[in-house]
């Protein structure tokens, strides 16, 4: 595969569209990560990228259960909501992590789902990818929190063997008011859109 950048190909051999995978964790379907998201994926559309989003605040996904039976065979014993989302994310040239901070981390929603993909970890680590990390809270964009949030973020995607694209740290930004009021939503839109 061609590196990234003008000479990108996606997985399907078509170049420069990409495939993106974008994996919204809050609860809130108007709140403040919902907003990046939605402009994230605005540029990204606008750009001629394929581009899927799984809300997993509001699918049904049951945690791992480290019974192992996936182990090699890319197949989970629980047969929920991430059936969908694990061919996406096979399929995808980027994926996009979007949450809330909630207790000095990454939200529950987007945790589990994470953690579910242990069952295709082999076959994402296969193929280098870009990711993307977009998170809000009510604390400053420079705190321990944010910053240990962002150092997990790395963590992950080096272990999926991904290419970091851009990270949004969203701070100051508890209300869909207060966010609307910053350059945050223009960031993730621009970050959308030369993805």
């Amino acid at each position: 595969m061609l590196p990234f950048g003008d000479d990108h190909m996606n997985l399907k051999g078509e170049e420069n569209i990409m495939k993106i995978t974008v994996i919204s964790s809050s609860p809130r379907k108007e709140g403040t990560t919902a907003l990046l998201v939605q402009e994230f994926i605005k540029g990204a559309k606008e750009a001629g990228h394929d581009v899927y989003r799984f809300d997993s605040a509001f699918e049904k996904i049951a945690p791992c259960s480290a019974c192992e039976k996936c182990n090699g065979s890319t197949v989970c014993v629980h047969d929920d909501s991430m059936e969908k989302l694990y061919p996406e994310l096979l399929a995808t040239d980027c994926m996009v992590f979007a949450t809330p901070l909630y207790y000095f981390g990454m939200s529950a929603q987007l945790k589990l789902t994470i953690d579910r993909l242990y069952a295709i970890t082999g076959k994402i680590k296969e193929t280098k990818r870009k990711a993307v990390l977009m998170a809000t809270a009510w604390e400053p964009s420079n705190t321990k929190s944010m910053k240990a949030l962002a150092e997990h973020y790395k963590t992950i995607i080096d272990w999926f063997n991904c290419t970091d694209a851009g990270i949004i740290l969203a701070g100051e930004c508890g209300t869909r008011e207060a966010i609307e009021k910053t350059e945050y939503p223009d960031q993730a839109y621009q970050l959308g859109k030369r993805i």
